[in-house]
Protein backbone atom coordinates (compact mmCIF):
# COMPACT_ATOMS: atom_id res chain seq x y z
CA UNK A 1 0.00 0.00 0.00
CA UNK A 2 1.36 3.40 -1.04
CA UNK A 3 0.45 6.58 0.82
CA UNK A 4 -0.33 9.34 -1.67
CA UNK A 5 -1.22 12.06 0.85
CA UNK A 6 -2.17 12.66 4.47
CA UNK A 7 -3.61 15.68 6.24
CA UNK A 8 -4.74 16.37 9.79
CA UNK A 9 -8.46 17.14 10.17
CA UNK A 10 -10.46 17.42 13.41
CA UNK A 11 -7.59 15.77 15.24
CA UNK A 12 -7.58 12.72 12.97
CA UNK A 13 -5.86 11.80 9.71
CA UNK A 14 -7.32 12.02 6.24
CA UNK A 15 -5.27 9.85 3.92
CA UNK A 16 -5.34 8.85 0.27
CA UNK A 17 -3.76 5.53 -0.65
CA UNK A 18 -3.04 3.33 -3.65
CA UNK A 19 -2.44 -0.39 -3.99
CA UNK A 20 -2.19 -3.05 -6.67
CA UNK A 21 -5.51 -4.87 -6.71
CA UNK A 22 -5.60 -8.57 -7.50
CA UNK A 23 -9.38 -8.37 -7.99
CA UNK A 24 -9.30 -5.75 -10.72
CA UNK A 25 -5.78 -6.30 -11.99
CA UNK A 26 -5.15 -2.56 -11.74
CA UNK A 27 -3.89 -0.01 -9.26
CA UNK A 28 -6.78 1.22 -7.10
CA UNK A 29 -6.94 4.47 -5.13
CA UNK A 30 -9.05 4.97 -2.01
CA UNK A 31 -9.32 7.36 0.91
CA UNK A 32 -9.54 6.66 4.64
CA UNK A 33 -10.29 9.05 7.48
CA UNK A 34 -9.10 7.81 10.89
CA UNK A 35 -10.45 9.90 13.78
CA UNK A 36 -8.45 10.70 16.92
CA UNK A 37 -8.29 7.65 19.17
CA UNK A 38 -6.43 6.09 22.04
CA UNK A 39 -3.35 4.00 21.22
CA UNK A 40 -4.32 0.43 20.50
CA UNK A 41 -8.02 1.20 20.13
CA UNK A 42 -10.00 -0.47 17.36
CA UNK A 43 -12.67 1.69 15.71
CA UNK A 44 -15.84 0.88 13.76
CA UNK A 45 -15.75 1.33 10.00
CA UNK A 46 -18.23 3.10 7.72
CA UNK A 47 -17.92 2.33 4.02
CA UNK A 48 -19.04 4.98 1.55
CA UNK A 49 -19.68 4.02 -2.09
CA UNK A 50 -19.78 6.86 -4.59
CA UNK A 51 -21.92 7.45 -7.65
CA UNK A 52 -21.54 7.74 -11.41
CA UNK A 53 -18.50 9.68 -12.68
CA UNK A 54 -17.02 9.89 -9.17
CA UNK A 55 -13.73 8.74 -7.67
CA UNK A 56 -12.78 8.56 -3.99
CA UNK A 57 -12.14 12.30 -4.18
CA UNK A 58 -15.73 13.55 -4.49
CA UNK A 59 -16.90 12.58 -1.03
CA UNK A 60 -13.44 13.09 0.46
CA UNK A 61 -13.40 16.71 -0.64
CA UNK A 62 -17.11 17.59 -0.50
CA UNK A 63 -18.84 15.13 1.83
CA UNK A 64 -18.27 17.03 5.10
CA UNK A 65 -18.06 13.83 7.13
CA UNK A 66 -14.90 14.39 9.18
CA UNK A 67 -16.29 16.44 12.05
CA UNK A 68 -18.99 13.85 12.75
CA UNK A 69 -16.57 10.94 12.32
CA UNK A 70 -14.15 12.57 14.78
CA UNK A 71 -16.92 13.10 17.33
CA UNK A 72 -18.33 9.60 16.90
CA UNK A 73 -15.07 7.70 16.55
CA UNK A 74 -15.75 6.32 13.04
CA UNK A 75 -13.27 5.30 10.37
CA UNK A 76 -14.60 6.42 6.98
CA UNK A 77 -13.48 4.51 3.87
CA UNK A 78 -14.18 5.71 0.30
CA UNK A 79 -13.17 3.40 -2.58
CA UNK A 80 -13.10 4.31 -6.26
CA UNK A 81 -16.10 3.49 -8.46
CA UNK A 82 -14.35 1.41 -11.14
CA UNK A 83 -10.97 0.08 -12.21
CA UNK A 84 -8.85 2.53 -14.16
CA UNK A 85 -5.65 2.51 -16.17
CA UNK A 86 -4.14 1.32 -19.42
CA UNK A 87 -6.08 -1.50 -21.00
CA UNK A 88 -9.24 -1.02 -18.91
CA UNK A 89 -12.31 -1.16 -21.13
CA UNK A 90 -14.64 1.84 -21.30
CA UNK A 91 -17.98 2.59 -22.90
CA UNK A 92 -17.29 2.65 -26.64
CA UNK A 93 -19.30 5.85 -27.00
CA UNK A 94 -17.68 7.54 -24.01
CA UNK A 95 -20.94 7.68 -22.04
CA UNK A 96 -20.76 8.69 -18.38
CA UNK A 97 -23.08 5.94 -17.12
CA UNK A 98 -21.08 2.87 -18.14
CA UNK A 99 -17.42 1.90 -18.05
CA UNK A 100 -14.88 4.12 -16.30
CA UNK A 101 -16.38 5.70 -13.20
CA UNK A 102 -19.46 3.46 -13.47
CA UNK A 103 -18.54 0.01 -12.18
CA UNK A 104 -21.94 -0.50 -10.49
CA UNK A 105 -20.31 -2.66 -7.79
CA UNK A 106 -20.70 -5.92 -9.72
CA UNK A 107 -18.27 -8.57 -10.97
CA UNK A 108 -18.60 -8.35 -14.74
CA UNK A 109 -18.95 -11.57 -16.71
CA UNK A 110 -19.19 -10.03 -20.18
CA UNK A 111 -16.20 -9.17 -22.36
CA UNK A 112 -14.31 -6.89 -22.56
CA UNK A 113 -15.26 -5.90 -18.99
CA UNK A 114 -14.83 -9.26 -17.24
CA UNK A 115 -11.05 -8.89 -17.02
CA UNK A 116 -10.99 -5.80 -14.79
CA UNK A 117 -14.50 -4.90 -13.62
CA UNK A 118 -14.59 -6.94 -10.40
CA UNK A 119 -15.88 -4.23 -8.10
CA UNK A 120 -18.08 -6.56 -6.01
CA UNK A 121 -15.06 -8.70 -5.05
CA UNK A 122 -12.93 -5.62 -4.58
CA UNK A 123 -15.33 -3.85 -2.23
CA UNK A 124 -16.60 -6.88 -0.30
CA UNK A 125 -13.39 -8.93 -0.02
CA UNK A 126 -10.08 -7.40 -1.09
CA UNK A 127 -10.30 -3.86 0.24
CA UNK A 128 -11.83 -4.90 3.60
CA UNK A 129 -8.89 -7.29 4.13
CA UNK A 130 -6.48 -4.43 3.44
CA UNK A 131 -8.32 -2.01 5.75
CA UNK A 132 -8.34 -4.60 8.52
CA UNK A 133 -4.61 -5.18 8.16
CA UNK A 134 -3.40 -1.59 7.76
CA UNK A 135 -5.73 0.56 9.90
CA UNK A 136 -7.04 0.46 13.50
CA UNK A 137 -10.32 -1.01 12.26
CA UNK A 138 -12.72 -3.18 14.21
CA UNK A 139 -13.94 -5.36 11.35
CA UNK A 140 -16.64 -6.81 13.59
CA UNK A 141 -18.30 -3.38 13.52
CA UNK A 142 -18.88 -2.32 9.93
CA UNK A 143 -21.65 -0.40 8.18
CA UNK A 144 -22.15 0.82 4.64
CA UNK A 145 -23.64 3.83 2.88
CA UNK A 146 -23.54 5.38 -0.57
CA UNK A 147 -24.92 7.82 -3.12
CA UNK A 148 -26.84 7.11 -6.34
CA UNK A 149 -24.97 4.22 -8.03
CA UNK A 150 -23.13 3.88 -4.72
CA UNK A 151 -26.45 3.86 -2.91
CA UNK A 152 -27.37 0.90 -5.11
CA UNK A 153 -24.10 -0.75 -4.07
CA UNK A 154 -24.60 -0.02 -0.38
CA UNK A 155 -28.13 -1.42 -0.36
CA UNK A 156 -27.28 -4.57 -2.29
CA UNK A 157 -24.16 -5.28 -0.24
CA UNK A 158 -25.94 -4.55 3.03
CA UNK A 159 -28.80 -6.86 2.07
CA UNK A 160 -26.40 -9.59 0.96
CA UNK A 161 -24.23 -9.47 4.09
CA UNK A 162 -26.59 -8.47 6.93
CA UNK A 163 -24.41 -10.24 9.50
CA UNK A 164 -21.36 -8.21 8.48
CA UNK A 165 -22.90 -4.76 8.14
CA UNK A 166 -24.79 -3.49 11.16
CA UNK A 167 -26.36 -0.63 9.20
CA UNK A 168 -26.98 0.42 5.61
CA UNK A 169 -28.12 3.79 4.32
CA UNK A 170 -28.18 5.74 1.08
CA UNK A 171 -28.55 9.13 -0.52
CA UNK A 172 -30.69 9.07 -3.69
CA UNK A 173 -30.00 5.40 -4.45
CA UNK A 174 -30.79 3.49 -7.62
CA UNK A 175 -33.06 1.06 -5.77
CA UNK A 176 -34.25 -1.12 -8.67
CA UNK A 177 -31.63 -1.07 -11.44
CA UNK A 178 -33.40 -3.87 -13.31
CA UNK A 179 -36.32 -1.48 -13.88
CA UNK A 180 -34.56 1.77 -14.87
CA UNK A 181 -32.37 2.83 -17.83
CA UNK A 182 -29.12 3.37 -15.88
CA UNK A 183 -29.32 -0.06 -14.35
CA UNK A 184 -30.56 -1.90 -17.41
CA UNK A 185 -27.64 -0.57 -19.44
CA UNK A 186 -25.07 -1.40 -16.76
CA UNK A 187 -26.37 -4.81 -15.70
CA UNK A 188 -26.86 -5.88 -19.30
CA UNK A 189 -23.42 -4.66 -20.30
CA UNK A 190 -21.60 -6.23 -17.36
CA UNK A 191 -23.67 -9.35 -16.67
CA UNK A 192 -25.30 -10.17 -19.99
CA UNK A 193 -28.88 -10.62 -21.11
CA UNK A 194 -29.98 -13.17 -18.50
CA UNK A 195 -32.01 -10.87 -16.28
CA UNK A 196 -32.23 -13.53 -13.56
CA UNK A 197 -28.54 -12.89 -12.86
CA UNK A 198 -29.29 -9.21 -12.30
CA UNK A 199 -31.49 -9.84 -9.25
CA UNK A 200 -28.63 -10.26 -6.78
CA UNK A 201 -27.54 -6.73 -7.72
CA UNK A 202 -30.98 -5.13 -7.39
CA UNK A 203 -32.11 -4.08 -3.90
CA UNK A 204 -35.82 -4.36 -4.62
CA UNK A 205 -35.36 -7.78 -6.25
CA UNK A 206 -33.20 -8.99 -3.35
CA UNK A 207 -35.93 -8.06 -0.89
CA UNK A 208 -38.56 -9.72 -3.08
CA UNK A 209 -36.38 -12.84 -3.12
CA UNK A 210 -36.11 -12.96 0.67
CA UNK A 211 -33.12 -10.82 1.66
CA UNK A 212 -33.69 -9.06 4.96
CA UNK A 213 -32.07 -6.35 7.04
CA UNK A 214 -33.35 -4.80 10.26
CA UNK A 215 -33.57 -1.22 9.02
CA UNK A 216 -32.67 1.07 6.14
CA UNK A 217 -32.22 4.85 6.04
CA UNK A 218 -32.69 6.70 2.75
CA UNK A 219 -32.67 10.42 2.01
CA UNK A 220 -33.86 11.64 -1.37
CA UNK A 221 -33.91 15.15 -2.78
CA UNK A 222 -37.36 16.17 -4.02
CA UNK A 223 -35.76 18.41 -6.67
CA UNK A 224 -33.52 15.61 -7.98
CA UNK A 225 -33.81 15.53 -11.77
CA UNK A 226 -33.23 11.75 -11.76
CA UNK A 227 -35.93 10.98 -9.19
CA UNK A 228 -38.79 9.67 -11.34
CA UNK A 229 -36.86 8.01 -14.18
CA UNK A 230 -33.79 6.45 -12.55
CA UNK A 231 -34.13 6.35 -8.74
CA UNK A 232 -37.73 5.28 -8.00
CA UNK A 233 -37.67 5.24 -4.17
CA UNK A 234 -41.38 4.33 -4.29
CA UNK A 235 -40.33 0.83 -5.40
CA UNK A 236 -38.11 0.43 -2.33
CA UNK A 237 -40.85 1.71 -0.06
CA UNK A 238 -43.28 -0.89 -1.41
CA UNK A 239 -40.77 -3.73 -1.18
CA UNK A 240 -39.80 -2.87 2.39
CA UNK A 241 -43.44 -2.54 3.40
CA UNK A 242 -44.26 -5.98 2.00
CA UNK A 243 -41.19 -7.50 3.69
CA UNK A 244 -41.59 -5.81 7.08
CA UNK A 245 -38.26 -3.97 6.80
CA UNK A 246 -38.07 -0.76 8.84
CA UNK A 247 -37.39 1.85 6.14
CA UNK A 248 -36.94 5.51 6.99
CA UNK A 249 -37.34 7.28 3.63
CA UNK A 250 -37.34 11.07 3.70
CA UNK A 251 -38.04 13.26 0.68
CA UNK A 252 -36.11 16.51 1.17
CA UNK A 253 -37.82 19.53 -0.37
CA UNK A 254 -35.60 21.72 -2.53
CA UNK A 255 -32.60 19.37 -2.62
CA UNK A 256 -31.09 17.95 -5.80
CA UNK A 257 -28.67 15.09 -6.57
CA UNK A 258 -25.48 16.94 -5.66
CA UNK A 259 -23.04 17.00 -2.76
CA UNK A 260 -24.82 20.09 -1.45
CA UNK A 261 -27.61 17.63 -0.66
CA UNK A 262 -25.34 14.84 0.60
CA UNK A 263 -23.24 17.08 2.85
CA UNK A 264 -26.37 18.57 4.43
CA UNK A 265 -27.56 15.20 5.75
CA UNK A 266 -24.23 13.36 6.09
CA UNK A 267 -23.98 13.88 9.86
CA UNK A 268 -27.53 12.57 10.34
CA UNK A 269 -26.57 9.35 8.59
CA UNK A 270 -23.32 8.98 10.51
CA UNK A 271 -25.10 9.37 13.84
CA UNK A 272 -27.61 6.73 12.71
CA UNK A 273 -24.75 4.40 11.79
CA UNK A 274 -22.84 5.07 15.00
CA UNK A 275 -25.84 4.10 17.14
CA UNK A 276 -26.04 0.72 15.44
CA UNK A 277 -22.31 0.16 15.34
CA UNK A 278 -22.21 0.76 19.08
CA UNK A 279 -25.09 -1.60 19.75
CA UNK A 280 -27.66 1.08 20.51
CA UNK A 281 -30.22 -0.13 17.96
CA UNK A 282 -32.72 2.54 17.01
CA UNK A 283 -31.28 5.18 19.33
Amino acid sequence: METLSTATAFGGTQGVYRHASTATGTDMTFSVYVPPHAPGAKLPVVWYLSGLTCTHANVTEKGEFRRACAELGLIFVAPDTSPRGEGVADDPDGAYDFGLGAGFYVDATEEPFARHYKMWTYVTEELPALIGAEFPADMDRQSIMGHSMGGHGALTIGLTFPDRFRAASAFAPIVAPSQVPWGQKALGGYLGDDTASWRRHDAVALIEDGARIDALLVDQGAADSFLEKELRPDLLRAACSDAGIDLTLTLRDGYDHSYYFISTFMADHLHWHAARLNGEGAA
